[in-house]
């Protein structure tokens, strides 16, 4: 289920910096303000993009942010993350955003992802001369093939929400119609799949909108020796805990992942060292929007499993955030462990198309 906040709207309008948290989730906001936001609420766009031909090039424009928190700019740590620069994205075309998921091809520069409309995209990471993000170079768009080499005609084929990438073939999660299919990297060339994975998950315990978030390769170096692994979004067991699975290897079954505050879980990343770090988000009328990031044991992740870590960070409307359903980390020429962040703006006048970087400073 995708938050649809509309705390941007004036931000996106006069294309000024706003702090979120002056906009509806105020409390002393006028009855009549909450009323107007909850109807933009609702008019938000729903459906799939309008068809392209195959690949398309977007020309972005990006805004960077230099403050994780911008009303106290001088705060660079967050928990164990120091935040190293952002961009708000803007692309020529009806078509940009919806990113729901994202891997690095080159640690840092070239990515791969996938949004829920049905879309590859690619692109590259400009950076300054300190190493901070400063633009989007080479940014393509491709419709993602269904089967029979036909593109998907409906939203529920289209809606790529997960995305693992190793040896040259992406492993991606759709939901709504449930499904992990594997493609084989084709930029510019996108194919249909080469096959489907089974989940383990009974499908009956999937919910429509909730299903698969995470897809993700553990270290082959590891217990879990390369396994992938999948977790849903907000499909529960009946104590209340999200299902996943390790799809293959010798801690192959189902797990679940316990749900705490009222977060669901948008995406996972393994670190370097093995452990699954989840990017999760949570959403109400009253509070926003709000992120975290949990950490969880590699020893831990195995068949049967009720998963939990601690939370190594969390976020809200003060920060800069939007409805954040990307994660991934990479490890920068120096040696440090970075943590990437993209959202997804629903296609939405009142969303914004971020990304966001951090250092994990493990010590």
């Amino acid at each position: 289920m995708k938050p649809r906040p509309f705390a941007f709207a004036a931000e996106r309008l006069s294309g000024q910096m706003v702090i979120p948290h002056f906009f509806p989730w105020t409390r002393t906001a006028p009855a009549v303000f909450w009323l107007a936001g909850f109807l933009l609420l609702l008019a938000a766009p729903l459906g799939l993009a309008d068809t392209l031909p195959v690949p398309q090039p977007v020309e972005v424009t990006v805004r960077p942010i230099t403050e994780f928190l911008p009303r106290q700019p001088e705060e660079t740590m967050f928990g164990p993350f120091e935040f190293i620069g952002g961009l708000e994205m803007t692309g020529a075309s009806s078509n940009f955003g919806g990113f729901s998921a994202f891997r690095f091809m080159n640690a840092g520069y070239d990515f791969i992802g996938v949004a829920d409309t049905g879309f590859w995209f690619f692109g590259s990471i400009r950076r300054d001369a300190d190493g901070r993000p400063a633009g989007i170079e080479n940014f393509r768009m491709e419709r993602m093939i269904y089967a029979k080499d036909q593109p998907a005609s409906e939203k529920r084929y289209a809606d790529a929400e997960g995305l693992a990438i190793k040896d040259g073939i992406a492993t991606v999660a759709f939901e709504r119609e449930h499904r992990i299919a594997q493609f084989r990297i084709e930029p510019g060339a996108m194919k249909g799949p080469l096959r489907t994975l089974d989940f383990l998950v009974p499908r009956r315990e999937l919910r429509q909108n909730r299903g698969f978030e995470t897809v993700a390769h553990s270290r082959a170096d590891g217990p879990l020796k390369g396994a992938i692994v999948i977790i849903s979004e907000k499909s529960l067991d009946r104590e209340g805990n999200i299902f996943g699975a390790i799809l293959d290897g010798p801690r192959k079954g189902i797990f679940t992942v316990r749900r705490s505050e009222g977060f669901d879980i948008s995406d996972g990343t393994f670190l370097p060292d093995g452990d699954l770090l989840l990017l999760e988000r949570s959403y109400t009328f009253m509070r926003g929007l709000r992120l975290r990031l949990r950490r969880i044991a590699e020893a831990d992740i195995i068949k049967g499993a009720v998963l939990d870590g601690p939370v190594l960070m969390q976020a809200d409307m003060k920060h800069q955030i939007d409805n954040m359903e990307g994660i991934d980390a990479w490890t920068r020429a120096d040696g440090q462990v970075m943590v990437s962040l993209i959202s997804d703006d629903n296609g939405s006048l009142f969303q914004r198309n971020l990304y966001l970087e951090f250092a994990l400073h493990q010590d």
